[in-house]
């Protein structure tokens, strides 16, 4: 597996170099944009005002707009002059337990894995799992600090970056919430117990993206395009305690079927 990243993880006075690797491959089905007429793909190219018709990448800066109209701009060498030598590895602040993290703040997650120093990445590891914490890290991975958490899970040392705490957006005002009663209530725990069971990722697929490939080769061979028969969704207001009652009555009907 080719790495994506390669860093360290300062715990203390121990310094451990590890490679992180993508844990996740996305999988979304890919569209070019194609003018409608000549079914030619639309290419999109860099321009300004006042520039030559053809830019090149080397042309091409960041620039921070510091007032309207106004930029200052700032090389990847001048950008790599600013990081700290702890900027460049990942340096654990604390170690906290995993249900205090609000999962809201979870980003993107990886893998990772141990370049040399193999018994300090496995002690790192084991005394994780013991202690059942999670690290809390920060480090610059390109040109963003991210602030991560590193934890054991299983064999795997997983570590994930974290949204800084105000980048999170305030929940929008929500109407006052209609109380149940304790029969509704009762019927919708039922509801959830009868649904409960064992999370298995393996046993959920993107279906969507399926149809949508189905939907490609159909108009591939030439064949038109026909939309799935589904089950019509109740309109209008229905009764909370009836709908509960049927609710639960499907799913045993349901599991019943799959027995």
């Amino acid at each position: 597996m080719a790495y994506s990243y390669k860093t360290a993880i300062e715990f203390g006075l121990v310094y451990i170099p590890i490679t992180l690797h993508a844990c996740i491959k996305n999988k979304d089905v890919g569209f070019n944009m194609l003018y409608k007429k000549t079914g030619q793909r639309i290419k999109y190219k860099k321009t300004c005002e006042n520039c030559p018709a053809n830019i090149s990448k080397e042309d091409v800066v960041k620039g921070y707009e510091y007032e309207k109209g106004k930029y200052v701009t700032l090389t990847d060498d001048e950008l790599e002059k600013i990081k700290s030598p702890k900027d460049k590895s990942i340096s654990i602040e604390s170690f906290v337990l995993l249900k205090e993290i609000d999962p809201i703040l979870f980003e993107k997650s990886f893998y990772v894995a141990p370049q040399g120093a193999d018994k300090a990445f496995g002690l790192f590891k084991k005394a994780l799992q013991d202690e059942k914490k999670v690290a809390i890290a920060k480090t610059v991975l390109g040109s963003k600090q991210q602030l991560v958490a590193i934890w054991a899970a299983g064999e795997k040392l997983v570590l994930s970056t974290l949204y800084f705490y105000d980048e999170v957006q305030p929940m929008p005002q929500i109407e006052k919430q209609g109380l149940a009663n304790e029969a509704e209530l009762k019927l919708a725990k039922n509801l959830i117990d009868s649904m409960s069971e064992k999370f298995e990722p393996e046993k959920y697929k993107d279906e969507y993206r399926e149809k949508i490939l189905q939907a490609i080769k159909q108009k591939i061979n030439g064949e038109k395009i026909k939309s799935p028969k589904q089950k019509r969704l109740p309109s209008g207001v229905i009764n909370l305690m009836d709908a509960l009652k049927k609710s639960l009555e499907q799913t045993k009907t349901s599991k019943q079927k799959q027995a």
